[in-house]
């Protein structure tokens, strides 16, 4: 028999189903097919993490800041290269016009 691997979405929706009482945790188990003891593990661990939701340390914040200015840095001089690359580009045109010859002095 091979193990069942559940999404968090999913357990977080069942979880979700539960904690509304509407239905009892049998009932939904049966409905999904889940037994009622791993219902109440998913139900346990879901609110055991509730508070994560809401806390964020600051060192998270400063690594998720640090991450966004390491990618607007990247992206800033990704720009450069390419508009260096069309400079040089056009300059080696310029000078193979004007002297007959490439950079490394053959003739064209």
């Amino acid at each position: 028999m091979q193990k069942r691997q559940y999404t968090a979405e999913y357990k977080a929706k069942i979880v979700l189903e539960i904690l509304r009482e509407e239905h009892t945790v049998s009932e939904i188990g049966a409905r999904e097919e889940v037994s009622a003891k791993q219902l109440h593990n998913w139900k346990k661990e879901f609110l055991d993490n509730a508070a994560k939701a809401f806390s964020s340390s600051k060192a998270e914040k400063a690594a998720k800041k640090e991450v966004e200015q390491r990618q607007e840095e990247k992206e800033a001089l990704e720009k450069k290269v390419g508009q260096l690359a069309v400079e040089n580009d056009f300059l080696k045109k310029k000078y193979r016009e004007i002297h007959g010859v490439d950079w490394n002095g053959f003739q064209r």
